[in-house]
């Protein structure tokens, strides 16, 4: 159940995103790192479970942003092997730098002729960075698998001071709290920074902070696991879920000890809560930061507070 926030609030980084990915905590993913031979104008993290290497997140040198979050329909009948949603936010990213393409030109490709069917429910939120901070365009676009045609994108962060935030379900659905609070916490962080003069230091933690708010209700005794998952979405911050679940299914030991008890027969088991956590700021001279927080490591285990931080900062080509 993760979640997006973009914010163009702050005089001063007036392109602001947050995110948090919601995953089974023994599902492989890379860290963020620059991409590999042809595409190492990318920059983010990917799935190493399924080959297609897909991802939530990623930008580039030359200003492109995409971040993915899925949802399931209500008729939606998906079997592992159909098309990967992580290669969408992949096909923007890593669009031909010779062609240039533009975000309708993009939308036009993956709705009129690639096609959005037969990859589930996705909401995917992109476009130029540069759109948002220099101003004088409609901001990013959100196309998902409902999107009828190019003409009907939905646009945000067009204008200073919009706080907007997506999660897994059809964007604009306000019936999740998640989806409420994290808009609204975002907001009251940025100002709270901004009328204390804090470094960006001091805003990142501020920011980190609302994306670590954890408002999750507890599992009730006898609350079967099928329902209580759909607390989900109450919580910016999902905690660790799942450990007492393997111990009911008796999974097998896990070979390195008490850390991590009890081991998810596959990576799409188990465990499951807050993995990896996102905060980019773009100044108003292209200048991007990026922090991605690693929460867990490969075997569920718990990271040091600070210890899976990965800090990437670069100019946006072509300004």
């Amino acid at each position: 159940m993760c979640i997006a926030v973009i914010s163009t609030e702050h005089p001063q980084y007036p392109f602001i995103l947050l995110n948090n990915r919601d995953e089974y905590l023994h599902r492989p993913t890379q860290e963020a790192t620059w991409w590999p031979e042809p595409d190492t104008h990318v920059l983010g993290g990917y799935d190493l479970h399924r080959p297609a290497h897909g991802t939530w997140f990623g930008l580039t040198r030359q200003g492109r942003i995409a971040v993915l979050t899925n949802y399931r329909e209500v008729d939606e009948e998906l079997v592992f092997g159909a098309r990967s949603r992580g290669l969408i936010p992949n096909a923007w990213l890593k669009s031909d730098l010779k062609i240039n393409e533009t975000p309708l030109q993009f939308a036009k490709r993956l709705v009129e002729e690639d096609g959005v069917k037969g990859v589930g429910g996705f909401s995917l939120c992109y476009g130029l960075i540069q759109d948002v901070v220099k101003g004088g365009t409609k901001g990013l676009q959100i196309v998902s698998n409902r999107t009828p045609d190019a003409e009907g994108l939905i646009y945000l962060a067009g204008q200073p001071k919009e706080t907007h935030a997506l999660s897994n379900a059809a964007y604009g659905d306000r019936s999740w709290p998640k989806v409420v609070n994290g808009e609204e916490w975002t907001r009251a962080a940025i100002n709270a920074s901004v009328e204390k003069n804090e470094t960006r230091e001091q805003l990142v933690e501020r920011l980190l902070g609302v994306l670590s708010t954890d408002t999750m209700p507890r599992q009730k005794e006898n609350e079967e696991w099928d329902m209580y998952l759909n607390q989900l979405r109450h919580s910016v911050f999902v905690p660790s879920i799942g450990r007492d679940h393997l111990e009911e299914h008796n999974m097998p030991a896990h070979e390195i000890g008490d850390v991590v008890k009890h081991k998810a027969v596959d990576a799409t088991a188990g465990c499951y809560g807050t993995q990896k956590q996102i905060v980019v700021l773009a100044d108003k001279e292209g200048k991007v930061f990026y922090l991605e927080r690693t929460l867990f490591d490969r075997d569920a285990s718990p990271i040091e507070h600070g210890k899976g931080d990965r800090i990437f900062e670069f100019q946006i080509e072509n300004w």
